[in-house]
């Protein structure tokens, strides 16, 4: 169920976000193999993350999703955050009859406004596809995780401190590696499309 302006699930109704909301991620961004593909050249520091494959074991993955999602939530500061989902007509995008706000280079999301509970708990992982949403970054915009439609790796930028905290993270540090705004983001053994 949904109007212009919001949808409702878990009792409630969440906000849409309107192309005003995340107009700020288009201008600082370009197609290319670097990280400002798809986050904007903004941020003190950034990372690639590898998930864990479809074939790894259920808590495997979800642990991996997880620990991504605790990292963010410590440094969101309470904020809420706004969640993307993107319709590439095979996934899903949680609110399928919403309407969408255009990201990058025309790409339809459902954008709404929640929090790190229902990051994680909005989309059920379906074997080609991760659980957390596409998109998310905090009302204050402090730091914004991507997952392109055609990568198999998620790309984030953010504080110098959020961005230690994922590369040094127990789970999530063996899949992460650092990069600058030029070099090439697409991580060791994998190609982008």
């Amino acid at each position: 169920m949904f109007s212009e302006h919001s949808v409702h699930r878990d009792g409630r109704d969440w906000r849409l976000a309107t192309d005003a909301d995340v107009e700020w991620i288009n201008p600082g961004t370009s197609p290319g193999m670097t990280i400002t593909s798809s986050v904007p050249g903004i941020f003190d520091a950034y990372c690639t993350i590898v998930p864990p494959g479809p074939d790894q074991e259920d808590d495997e993955y979800a642990g991996h999703h997880q620990a991504v999602i605790d990292v963010l939530t410590a440094h969101a500061a309470d904020r809420p955050w706004w969640l993307g989902y993107l319709d590439t007509g095979a996934s899903d995008v949680v609110f399928p009859y919403a309407p969408r706000t255009t990201l990058y280079s025309g790409y339809g999301y459902v954008v709404v406004e929640a929090g790190p509970r229902q990051a994680a708990q909005w989309r059920e992982r379906d074997g080609f596809h991760q659980p957390l949403p596409d998109l998310i970054f905090p009302a204050d915009r402090s730091w914004l995780l991507t997952t392109m439609w055609d990568d198999d790796w998620t790309c984030v930028g953010g504080t110098e401190q959020l961005i230690g905290d994922i590369v040094s993270h127990p789970v999530l540090g063996e899949r992460t590696r650092r990069v600058t705004l030029g070099e090439d983001s697409t991580p060791p053994g994998h190609t982008a499309i």
